[in-house]
């Protein structure tokens, strides 16, 4: 990224740099996670370290890579840190997934010799294999990078965020490059790393996969239909999707699957990509679509936005849906321990009552939503029933927040 985009970014405060700073400035140790870039590096290069080392620059990997006991020997060369008793000795690793051999490095180092370790990853597949990590339980601090949320980034018109996402190094160039953007991180990013990641044999494949779990993000999941038109089993879909969700590339998003009173209640998860932009590009879509598409699209683009507002906030809630393939269903069910909202999305300036119907059978089949959302364009909050609300999509956040 140039020095005039870089700066551009940097003016965006995010969400978590408090928690990021709070940890940081308390001596904890720190993996984020979260897909390319989503600003993960440019947040952490505000504060100071002892040593940084990028996986990204090939010679730095390939010299951890031979040989992970350097990082300790530099480490001792260096001493107890600045003005010993100060702080401790602070390292900044970035994108730690390439090289997976240094976590053992990096346990000795926070255990033996009192390393503060602020690392980053953009996929979770190799940490997870790599069985004597588990990501440092009580060692380390994690947290999670998104794209920008309307908390961070607030578009003059909702159809920006659905046609090109929300990532930070887009949204602040002109709308010409946001193409080129999107389509470069598609090309090198989707289609080389994560190819390698996955180590298939048929790289064909995988991209034809790639493209449909694309054009389908936001569908309840189909993995034979999907494979028949791949010319793979369902099997290796199920295995294709999962290499996208290690590599956070889409979010998993599982439904209500109890019911007293039905008993064909949907058992398939959605799979939404991390950001809008980039599915499309995917997808190979253009901008030019019907009302109906950009209904699914802003669909897609509530149920993310509610998965970062909860992520932001580190809270427990989580995201589900609810179908009966013979009856209703509701876009998104924003599950807390004492309160579950129903959500749903309508691409209308004008909503009625009616469009409140199935919230209203989820709310009398479980008592515990006692409340719903209807997300829209309306200019302000309009009440459609007693305990149903439609509300302008930039207050989202500031709604769906269940009670503790």
């Amino acid at each position: 990224m140039n020095s005039r985009r870089a700066k551009a970014q940097r003016w965006i405060n995010r969400a978590n740099e408090p928690a990021v700073r709070k940890a940081i400035e308390g001596g904890r140790s720190i993996l984020l996670l979260g897909p390319r870039q989503t600003g993960k590096s440019s947040l952490l290069k505000k504060f100071d370290y002892d040593f940084q080392i990028s996986f990204l620059d090939r010679r730095q990997r390939l010299r951890y890579e031979r040989d992970p006991q350097v990082l300790v020997d530099e480490v001792e060369a260096f001493g107890p840190g600045p003005k010993a008793g100060r702080r401790k000795t602070r390292l900044f690793i970035d994108e730690v997934q390439k090289v997976p051999e240094i976590l053992d490095t990096l346990q000795l180092l926070i255990d033996d010799y009192g390393v503060q370790a602020i690392i980053t990853g953009s996929s979770a597949r190799k940490l997870r294999r790599h069985a004597d990590l588990n990501l440092l339980p009580g060692r380390v601090v994690s947290m999670r990078m998104d794209p920008l949320s309307l908390s961070e980034w607030a578009p003059k018109r909702i159809e920006e965020t659905l046609y090109y996402g929300s990532l930070p190094g887009v949204v602040t160039q002109p709308l010409p490059e946001r193409e080129e953007l999107l389509r470069s991180y598609v090309e090198t990013y989707l289609e080389e790393e994560v190819r390698q990641e996955a180590l298939v044999r048929r790289l064909d494949h995988f991209s034809r996969f790639l493209e449909m779990a694309a054009i389908d993000s936001g569908k309840i999941s189909n993995f034979s239909e999907i494979a028949r038109q791949v010319g793979v089993s369902h099997v290796t879909i199920a295995s294709y999707y999962q290499i996208l969700e290690d590599c956070l590339i889409v979010e998993r998003v599982d439904p209500v699957t109890h019911s007293l009173s039905r008993r064909k209640i949907t058992k398939s998860p959605k799979y939404l990509f991390f950001d809008l932009g980039l599915r499309r590009l995917a997808a190979a879509e253009g901008i030019d679509v019907v009302p109906e598409r950009k209904g699914e699209l802003f669909e897609q683009w509530t149920g993310l936005e509610i998965i970062r507002s909860l992520r932001a906030g580190r809270r427990k809630e989580r995201l589900s849906f609810w179908r009966d393939p013979d009856g209703p269903e509701v876009d998104w069910v924003i599950r807390g321990s004492k309160e579950w909202i129903p959500v749903e999305a309508k691409w209308t300036e004008r909503p009625t009552p009616a469009m409140a119907k199935n919230m209203k059978i989820f709310m009398r089949e479980y008592p515990q939503a006692r409340r719903g959302l209807l997300v829209c364009r309306v200019p302000r909050p309009v009440r459609l029933d007693a305990a149903i609300l439609a509300i302008p999509w930039q207050h989202l956040a500031l709604h769906a927040r269940s009670q503790k």
